[in-house]
């Protein structure tokens, strides 16, 4: 008689990076959004050049050995000038995903857990923000409050948490019926052992998913502030205020390396992160973890 040896059980970690990894474009993503990040915090040690360095002498250069991205009317090298803009861009994009995920999260929970008036007043306050033309508002509160980094990252996530909450109030809708749960309170757990021990661990998969794309969009609306003149002020530079630095460069003077670097790193972030977010939706869906 055999003796049947019990198969080793799997890692969730292992197990969602295998499901992760059969989604092509997630890995791409994966890739890109890694080079892209490598070159923006350790390109500086690299290319050492000062962004802000302006040399007359070598105005309005293509793309070239010395320069590889070119230089600008001041002659700033352009490549400096990216890196660091990249920086900063994609420090306020993730400051603005960390406060609209939290402040998601707390609104979204409380509403799923207390239930009745409570979750009635709170997604009426959800759909209040989300019947407000947000770009129009973000400007509004950025020219109110300043074009600094705080005042910049508080307006965009003043408008990226409605769908965080709704996330979260569905999740702990569910789970707070779940037989564990109810397990953990007959045992005499209190309110907040249950709602930070049992059910909010639950939500985590929606979460990541939510965060990456939130990324996405918190780029493109600090861009779109900075190509209106709106984001931060020189000498300080974000991919989207080198693009508005760029337009009368590149429209009437045919510079086109003014415009086309920035947007690129632009495009290849946004792209990887949706890329990233997709992989992600797919890893943790759990129809799929069935399959």
């Amino acid at each position: 008689m055999t003796e049947t040896i019990p198969a080793k059980p799997s890692r969730p970690g292992a197990d969602l990076w295998r499901r992760f990894r059969t989604h092509r474009g997630a890995i791409v993503g994966l890739i890109l959004l890694t080079v892209v990040s490598l070159m923006v915090w350790a390109g500086p040690l690299v290319w050492s050049v000062d962004p802000n360095l302006i040399t007359l002498a070598d105005r309005n250069l293509p793309p070239s050995a010395t320069h590889p991205m070119g230089t600008d009317e001041l002659g700033r090298d352009l490549l400096a000038r990216v890196l660091d803009g990249g920086r900063l861009t994609l420090a306020v994009a993730l400051a603005a995903v960390m406060a609209s995920i939290t402040l998601g999260l707390v609104v979204g929970a409380t509403a799923g857990y207390l239930g009745g008036i409570v979750d009635n007043l709170l997604m009426r306050l959800v759909d209040v923000f989300y019947s407000l033309p947000s770009l129009f508002v973000v400007i509004l509160l950025v020219l109110v409050l300043g074009a600094g980094f705080w005042p910049i990252v508080i307006a965009i996530a003043l408008f990226t948490w409605m769908n965080t909450a709704r996330i979260v109030r569905a999740s702990v809708l569910s789970i707070k019926e779940r037989e564990y749960v109810e397990a953990a309170r007959s045992l005499g757990a209190g309110h907040a052992r249950v709602l930070l021990g049992h059910v909010l661990p639950g939500t985590f998969g929606p979460l990541v998913v939510t965060a990456t794309l939130n990324i996405a969009f918190a780029i493109l609306t600090e861009s779109a502030l900075s190509f209106l003149g709106l984001g931060f002020q020189p000498p300080q530079s974000t991919w989207g205020g080198l693009l508005f630095e760029a337009q009368r460069a590149v429209i009437s003077e045919g510079h086109w390396w003014r415009g086309f670097f920035p947007g690129l790193m632009i495009f290849a972030v946004v792209l990887a992160v949706n890329y990233i977010g997709d992989g992600l939706s797919d890893a943790l869906d759990p129809r799929r973890r069935k399959r």
